[in-house]
Formats: structure tokens, sequence, C-alpha cells
């Protein structure tokens, strides 16, 4: 069966994360962009990654550039805007898809694992949030209108 410790995605610095060694953590893996409705999420997804990062939960940000265009810059550049304006401290990944011919194997993995409404895989916009447990599997998909704090009952849970 496959879990996240099947995977190794590229960090905002270029260099290779083995995912395998996150097993063992809480994750929330969400799809970011920085010029998107959405985008003031980042707040409350550090505020998550702030309180529970201590009892082994992470959130991992992977900018997309898929929806309207709203994730424009370069690695260099989200990460920046993401501190500066939202103090973000979690990790952030390399830009990738998520839908389509080139998206990202983790995405592919997650859509199938935790289908959107009425089944759908694909993901419809930034800051769809997959949840993830202890033992690498995908346990809840979040749409983009779910907030960050509604979410915590069930990385507690988890925890």
């Amino acid at each position: 069966m496959t879990t996240i410790a099947d995977f190794t995605v590229t960090t905002n610095r270029g260099e290779p994360l083995d995912l395998s060694h996150k097993l063992g953590t809480v994750l929330l893996v969400v799809n970011t962009a920085s010029k998107c409705g959405f985008t003031p999420q980042y707040d409350g997804l550090e505020k998550l990654f702030q309180q529970y990062k201590d009892r082994g939960f992470e959130v991992l940000g992977f900018p997309c550039n898929q929806f309207g265009g709203q994730e424009p810059g370069n690695a260099d550049e989200i990460a920046e805007f993401c501190k500066v304006n939202f103090g973000v401290t979690f990790p952030l990944m390399a830009k990738v898809d998520v839908n389509g011919a080139g998206a990202s194997p983790l995405y592919d993995w997650m859509k199938t694992s935790a289908k959107g409404l009425m089944g759908s895989t694909s993901i419809k916009w930034n800051f769809t949030k997959f949840l993830i447990g202890r033992d690498g599997k995908v346990v809840k998909r979040y749409g983009p209108t779910d907030a960050p704090d509604r979410i915590a009952k069930d990385i507690e849970a988890l925890l």
C-alpha cells in the first residue's frame, strides 16, 4: 500500500526531500499561491504549525501556478513573500502542478486517496489541503474554503 514514504519531493531550495523521513509526523499538505483570495490562509497555516509542531505536526506548502496564474514568482520570491507578509516558517517546496499530465506524483496519489466533492479527483483551486496521519496515509481532504482553524480538531485527534 502506498504511503507518504513512497515519495520524494523538491524543496524550494532545489534539494530532494525523501518523505519517508516524515513517517510518524502528522502532515497538512497544501497547494499555495501568493496572489489568491485565499492567500491570507498562510496566517492560519502558520498558527497551526506553531501550535502543534512540538507534538509531531508539520505543514508542507507546495506553491502552484495552475489556477489563474496566482503564483508567478520564483522560489526566492515566494519564500520572501510568505515570510514578510505572513511570518511563514513551515517548509515550502518547489512549485508544482497538482493537475494534468505534469502533476506531482504525490498529488496524484493524495487526490485518488481522498476524493473531492462528488468523487472528483482534480484539485479545484489553491489552498486545497490534505491531512496525512502518522502512518503516512491520507486521512482527509479539505477544500480551499476550509479555514485552517477548522482543521485543528482533526489534527488534535491524530496527535
